[in-house]
C-alpha cells in the first residue's frame, strides 16, 4: 500500500502549487490525477498572472505573492516568462477616469496612467492607458508540463496520472488501483463538483463557467505589455470601489449591452511566435453546453480591433474552458481530519494559487500563516 506524507487529489495548477509547497516543506508528496494528462482549464488559459485589477484585500495579497513565486520558480523550472507587466487601455473618458482612480489608491502603487495612445499595435485615437509593472505571463500549454517535471525530478514529487479518486476520508484514498494512505491529503478538484464532497460545492453555491479562448496569427507587431480594455473595469473586482466606476458602466450598457451579457472582457497575450491568445467570455451553468457560437467570438473579436491595430484578425485556433465559480474569490474547507479541500471560484487559479496552497500547507502542518495573509499593504 502507498503511504505518503501528502497525497494531492488533482494537478490543475492549484493542486500543482500545492504539491511545490508540500514538497519545499520536505513532505513526500504524491499527486493523483484522473486524465492521463493536463487537459483542464489550467492549461486552457493565457498563463498570465495578474496582479493590477484582483479584489481588494487577501486576493490582491495573494496574486503578488503568488507572482513572486512564479518569478522564483520560472528559471529553474525552464518555464519561459513570454511578456511582464499590464497595459489597459481606456477606450472612453469614463474608462479613463476609473483608471486614473484606481492609480491614486493604495492598489494602485507602482502603476502609471498616460493620456492619449503610444506603444506597438494600440489604436491611437484610445484615451489613454495605465500601466503596470506586477504581472508576468508563461504559455500555460507548455508551463504546466514543465511545472509538472520539475516538481518530479527537482523535489521528489510523485504524479500517479490517469488515477481517479472514487473517496476521500481520514488518512486516506480509495481509486481503482487500491488504496493510499497518507498524513495529510489535499483535494484540488477544479471543476469536478460531483465525485467528492458536493454538499460543500453546493452549500456554497458553486457553479461552473464557460469562456470562449482564441490564438490569433501574429499581427506582425510586438505588444508592450498584455492588454486589456474598458470591459476588464466592471469584471475585475479591484476596481469595485472606484467612485468613478458607474458612469462607466451606464455607457457600456448603452453602448455593449450585448458583450455585457456574454461576459466578455479583453486579454490580449502574446508569445514568443508573435501570436495572440484572446478572450475571453463568461456563461454559467451547472453542466455548460459544449458549444462555441460564433457571435461570442465576434464580440470579443470586435473588442480586439477596438483596441490594436488588427482590423481583420486572423483565427488559427479556438477552444473553451470551464472553471468553479462562486461567490468567494477561492475558499478552503477542512472537510475531514486532515483534510482539505481547496477550490479558486473567481478564475484566478494561475493568479493566486501558490499563495493559498502557503496558506493551507501552513494550517496542516500547524505553523504560523504565511506573511501575505496577515501583512497591510506595503509598497513594492
Amino acid at each position: 500500500m502507498l503511504h505518503a506524507d501528502c497525497l494531492i487529489v488533482g494537478a490543475g495548477i492549484v493542486g500543482l502549487a500545492h504539491a511545490s509547497v508540500a514538497a519545499e516543506r520536505g513532505l513526500r508528496v504524491t499527486v493523483l490525477e484522473r486524465e492521463a494528462r493536463p487537459v483542464g482549464a489550467s492549461l486552457r488559459n493565457f498563463g498570465f498572472v495578474t496582479v493590477t485589477g484582483q479584489a481588494a484585500g487577501i486576493t490582491w495579497r495573494r496574486a503578488r505573492r503568488s507572482r513572486d513565486v512564479w518569478a522564483a520558480l520560472c528559471g529553474p523550472a525552464g518555464i519561459t516568462v513570454h511578456q511582464r507587466g499590464l497595459t489597459v487601455c481606456a477606450r472612453r473618458p469614463e474608462a479613463l477616469a476609473v483608471l486614473e482612480e484606481f492609480a491614486s489608491g493604495p492598489m494602485g502603487v507602482g502603476c502609471t496612467v498616460r493620456r492619449g495612445a503610444a506603444g506597438p499595435g494600440l489604436r491611437h485615437h484610445l484615451a489613454g492607458a495605465l500601466e503596470s509593472p506586477h504581472e508576468l505571463r508563461v504559455e500555460s500549454r507548455e508551463a504546466i508540463s514543465q511545472l509538472m517535471r520539475f516538481l518530479a525530478e527537482a523535489r521528489g514529487v510523485r504524479f500517479l496520472m490517469g488515477t481517479a479518486v472514487q473517496s476521500v476520508a481520514a488518512g486516506h484514498v480509495e481509486t481503482p488501483a487500491g488504496r493510499l494512505t497518507a498524513d495529510h491529503i489535499v483535494v484540488c478538484p477544479g471543476p469536478d463538483l460531483a465525485t467528492l464532497f458536493p454538499e460543500v460545492f453546493a452549500r456554497r453555491g458553486v457553479t461552473l463557467c464557460k469562456l470562449h479562448m482564441m490564438r490569433v496569427a501574429p499581427p506582425g507587431f510586438r505588444l508592450a505589455a498584455p492588454v486589456m480594455s474598458d470591459l476588464g473595469l466592471v469584471r475585475y473586482l479591484g476596481y469595485a470601489g472606484c467612485a468613478s466606476l458607474p458612469a462607466l458602466r451606464a455607457r457600456l450598457e448603452a453602448e455593449q449591452a450585448a458583450q455585457l451579457a456574454d461576459g466578455i472582457h479583453l486579454i490580449a497575450v502574446q508569445g514568443t511566435d508573435g501570436s495572440l491568445v484572446v478572450g475571453d467570455s463568461h456563461h454559467y451553468a451547472a453542466t455548460p453546453d459544449p458549444f462555441q457560437p460564433e457571435a461570442v467570438d465576434a464580440r470579443i473579436l470586435e473588442e480586439l480591433s477596438a483596441v490594436l491595430v488588427l482590423p481583420a484578425p486572423v483565427v488559427t485556433e479556438r477552444w473553451t474552458g470551464v472553471y468553479p465559480t462562486g461567490p468567494d474569490t477561492a475558499f478552503t474547507e477542512a472537510v475531514l481530519p486532515g483534510v482539505r479541500l481547496v477550490s479558486v471560484t473567481s478564475g484566478t487559479g494561475a493568479s493566486t494559487a501558490f499563495a493559498i496552497a502557503e496558506e493551507t500547507m501552513a494550517e496542516l502542518l500547524g505553523q504560523p500563516p504565511p506573511p501575505h495573509v496577515a501583512e497591510e499593504w506595503r509598497g513594492e
